[in-house]
């Protein structure tokens, strides 16, 4: 800011300045011409010369005091209009402290506003590197099933002779397997998507709990089927509802099945159980799945919730991807319920999940981290 703009914000002050100065010589002159004296033009014009270089020179220091606060803005202004880069929002750091209180509140609201944008900045940059991370290592696990859904199509043509031939039946069942791992492969992709507008997608209701179980146990009869796992459920009550969104609860119920059938499969021990209890209490609902899987490492534990984490077992089980635990972890979260795990290294894993009673579910609503 130049000294002619800084005159120019304060002209009101000097005018009325200028006015009080006249003003005063004005009642100054009135009272003399009652004892019959008056002021010559030499006298006044001695007062407005001394009233003008007083204001002057405090106009002149204030504005060097003020002078550095005027530059930092200036240049802050200027960096910032020269290809409004969004580095140039770092200059705000290096502005002066400010000489007067309103300068310095606008320097901590400028701080502040710059604290705040350089949060959302981080926060849309990991966001970011999730869902490129996830893409990249989506598109890498749906090239295996189509890979080795072409090969079955090639074999029954291209093999050398008929005993090297696979029944047709083993050919289909083989092909259905890869197309469930390609379907859940995108309905994880939709789910991932989906979370990131929650609450656009909605819709809260009454929902019994043992009847979704139940539905998702029979999606995935023909997975227990074929890796020998026998599901098995227990409940308390006949019925148990809760307040929940009836898709999102399917996710979540899909996504625990799913990986207790795919942590189960890798255990090459006969036949396994999943057993899953319904229960009600005073507090709410809970749902207690139980597999007989591999397990998970005890050091795997506290981040197996953590976005793309699959430890241990992700070395051991191909299809693995450290999202699904994340996701349902998510709309746990924000729906208000509870979801808990606890493993042993090859004995199993332990899955609870809990639904508070009536009223809880608004409380738990809360924004994506």
């Amino acid at each position: 800011m130049s000294f002619r703009d800084f005159l120019t914000d304060r002209i009101g002050f000097i005018v009325i300045y200028g006015f009080n100065v006249i003003l005063i010589a004005a009642v100054v002159q009135l009272d003399l011409l009652g004892k019959n004296v008056s002021l010559d033009g030499s006298n006044i014009a001695y007062m407005a010369l001394l009233s003008t270089a007083g204001l002057a020179s405090f106009l002149v220091l204030d504005y060097m005091r003020q002078r550095g606060y005027f530059q930092g803005l200036q240049m802050l202004q200027q960096s910032g209009l020269n290809g409004g880069k969004p580095e140039a929002m770092e200059g705000v750091i290096s502005l002066p402290a400010g000489i007067t209180r309103e300068q310095r509140i606008a320097v901590e609201l400028l701080l502040e506003l710059y604290g705040a944008y350089t949060d959302r900045l981080e926060k849309h940059r990991i966001a970011q590197d999730q869902h490129q991370t996830f893409v990249r290592l989506w598109v890498h696990q749906m090239k295996t099933p189509v890979s080795v859904i072409g090969l079955l199509t090639e074999q029954p043509h291209g093999a050398a002779n008929e005993a090297s031939r696979r029944p047709v039946g083993a050919v289909l069942e083989s092909i259905q397997e890869e197309n469930d791992k390609l379907r859940q492969g995108l309905d994880m992709m939709l789910h991932t998507a989906r979370l990131e507008k929650f609450e656009a997608d909605l819709r809260t209701q009454k929902v019994d709990l043992l009847q979704a179980v139940r539905q998702v146990i029979n999606e995935h009869k023909k997975a227990c089927i074929r890796y020998r796992i026998y599901p098995k459920l227990i409940a308390s009550h006949e019925a148990c509802y809760i307040d929940t969104d009836d898709k999102w609860l399917g996710i979540i119920l899909h996504q625990i099945v799913s990986n207790a059938i795919k942590y189960s499969k890798s255990k090459h021990d006969g036949s396994k159980s999943l057993i899953i209890t319904v229960t009600k209490d005073g507090s709410g609902c809970h749902a207690v799945f139980q597999d007989e899987g591999i397990g998970i490492a005890e050091q795997d534990l506290p981040r197996v919730f953590d976005p793309f984490f699959t430890g241990e077992n992700g070395r051991l089980v191909a299809e693995s991807t450290g999202m699904g635990l994340f996701v349902a972890k998510e709309a746990c979260r924000r729906l208000g319920h509870r979801l808990e795990i606890e493993s042993k290294l090859g004995e199993g894993t332990t899955v609870r999940l809990h639904f508070p009673r009536s009223g809880a579910l608004h409380e738990g609503l809360l924004p994506l981290k």
